[in-house]
């Protein structure tokens, strides 16, 4: 019985294991990666469950590790929703694989594994393909980018027909994908 405990806390604040056919990039540069994105689509879960308008912010911590505040619209109550996490490297500063916690000892991996050369888009999941986030320097990305972004995405094994796309102006989505 205590292995089931041991395996239990282990699993519950040092789970960082990255998807198979995954890999977090190389060469990751956390000054640059630094400031606002916008989630231009996600997959479902409950944390993000009928948010729109959703943005990340990073910035550094005094302790070297990385502050994060995520921010989205609750379209049924028209409330805003946020929410402050601290991240840290799983491996070295030029590995795009962190750990990020938003409650007290419990992390869950944070991994980048396609950058924009520019840092002006990237592609992160975390400990299962059954995560996956398209963020964005700006409120929209370009046609094409988003399709062969989406296609990549889709031979890696993600689901991609359910993604859904997020609105980032002040108009409410209308798709069903969208709502609560």
């Amino acid at each position: 019985m205590r292995y089931f405990w041991v395996a239990l806390v282990f699993s519950l604040t040092g789970c960082v294991g990255v998807p198979d056919g995954i890999d977090p990039i190389q060469g990751f540069e956390a000054k640059r990666y630094l400031g606002t994105w916008y989630e231009i689509a996600r997959l479902d879960h409950s944390f993000e469950r009928g948010l729109q308008q959703v943005t990340a912010n990073y910035s550094m911590r005094q302790d070297g590790g990385i502050r994060v505040i995520n921010r989205g619209l609750k379209t049924a109550s028209q409330q805003w929703k946020e929410a402050e996490a601290k991240a840290y490297f799983v491996e070295d500063r030029s590995t795009g694989h962190l750990k990020v916690s938003f409650f007290g000892p419990f992390y869950a991996p944070y991994i980048i594994f396609h950058l924009g050369a520019d840092y002006e888009y990237a592609l992160v999941t975390s400990t299962s393909k059954s995560y996956f986030w398209l963020l964005s320097r700006s409120k929209t990305i370009d046609d094409k980018l988003k399709i062969d972004l989406i296609e990549m995405i889709d031979k890696l094994g993600f689901e991609t027909e359910s993604l859904i796309f997020v609105y980032q102006s002040n108009e409410l989505n209308t798709d069903k994908k969208g709502r609560d």
